[in-house]
């Protein structure tokens, strides 16, 4: 069973429950991989998103991927991609799949030049995160269309409109 816990820890907009737009952006995401049985798994399959500010995610940034300026999203993976595929079948109990954090500064910024509500981007970014923890990257142009046409896919499902579409 796939659990989504969020933690905010700078003002976030109130107006939304922020638990449940994680796990729905979380399952959206899951579900186009081919881990998507995780969510239905025996295990309890954890996922912490931290809803934070530019700050934090500035010395996250920083500390774990040596690059000194604070960024939208960071994601922390806990299980390695090639154990994925097993974690399904696990009688551990539960699995931490990793951790999700998003500045709020950034995102609303980024919302703001995207003529899009910050709540629709932080889903974005929460869909991204997630495809992060089960091995997806853009590392490259072909893993960069990949992961984009899951994001686009996880979004249309939660009804929101293609973030790529506007793209130069």
């Amino acid at each position: 069973m796939l659990s989504v816990e969020t933690h905010e820890a700078s003002p976030w907009p109130d107006a939304l429950d922020w638990e449940a737009r994680g796990a729905e952006a979380a399952a959206a995401a899951l579900a186009l991989t081919p881990f998507a049985s995780l969510a239905d798994a025996a295990p309890l399959v954890e996922i912490a998103i931290r809803l934070t500010d530019d700050a934090e995610v500035h010395a996250l940034n920083r500390d774990f991927r040596g690059k000194d300026k604070p960024t939208n999203v960071l994601s922390f993976p806990q299980v390695q991609a090639d154990l994925l595929e097993t974690m399904a079948n696990s009688d551990d109990g539960e699995i931490l799949l990793g951790d999700i954090v998003l500045a709020r500064e950034t995102c609303a910024r980024e919302a703001g030049e995207k003529g899009i509500s910050l709540e629709d981007h932080a889903t974005h970014l929460i869909v991204h995160g997630t495809l992060h923890l089960v091995g997806y990257d853009h590392m490259d142009d072909v893993s960069a269309a990949t992961m984009e046409g899951l994001e686009v896919k996880a979004l249309a499902s939660l009804g929101l409109a293609n973030p790529y579409d506007h793209q130069d």
